[in-house]
């Protein structure tokens, strides 16, 4: 049956054949990654999301998926203003984990 629209190769991740070494390093220094559940809180208060597409959430989910590059990308985008961790249902302290991502940025480089 033709639907009339198919997904495009690039776009599948195989999560199988993810590396997620980086995600588990995330995980070993900052143990609330695993708490987030991706509702959208912190990039909706973001200022720097309208200009620049900065969002903790979607950084987080590209770690997961094994998109380091494009989740760098993203962070170099963020002001640490720490709106994103008063907001935060969960009690992530977000601009802790941002500066811990940004650490391991530097170390991979």
């Amino acid at each position: 049956m033709d639907f009339g629209f198919r997904i495009s190769p690039s776009s599948a991740i195989n999560l199988d054949n993810v590396d997620l070494t980086l995600f588990e390093r995330l995980h070993e220094m900052e143990p609330d990654v695993y708490k987030c559940m991706a509702c959208g809180s912190c990039s909706a208060t973001c200022p720097a999301s309208v200009y620049s597409g900065m969002s903790i959430r979607k950084v987080i989910l590209c770690l997961q998926r094994g998109r380091e590059k494009e989740a760098f990308r993203m962070m170099k985008n963020c002001m640490l203003c720490g709106k994103c961790t008063m907001v935060c249902p969960r009690g992530i302290n977000t601009r802790h984990l941002i500066l811990s991502i940004s650490k391991l940025y530097s170390e991979t480089k």
